[in-house]
């Protein structure tokens, strides 16, 4: 990193690091985005409850992530295949 003197009055003078802001603003993003709270309302337990694979309402066939038509359905309906 450098560091460069800025004078701001004739008898004044402040060190300000310079390319390190960059790095610091990715490590708190990053920080931040690992530290965020997650969504997670896939449960296997609905599909035991169902006697489904969790691949059966959701795009990917190992559960969790984005739902497929089915199991948009299903969260409509009250998370139950039953009306």
């Amino acid at each position: 990193m450098k560091t460069a003197e800025v004078s701001t009055s004739p008898n004044l003078t402040r060190s300000i690091v310079v390319g390190g802001s960059a790095a610091l603003a990715a490590i708190v993003l990053l920080a931040g985005l690992i530290g965020a709270p997650q969504s997670a309302e896939a449960l296997p337990a609905y599909a035991q409850k169902e006697g489904k694979a969790c691949g059966y309402c959701h795009a990917n066939p190992a559960g969790g992530g984005a739902r497929n038509a089915r199991g948009k359905k299903y969260e409509a309906n009250g998370h139950t295949f039953k009306k």
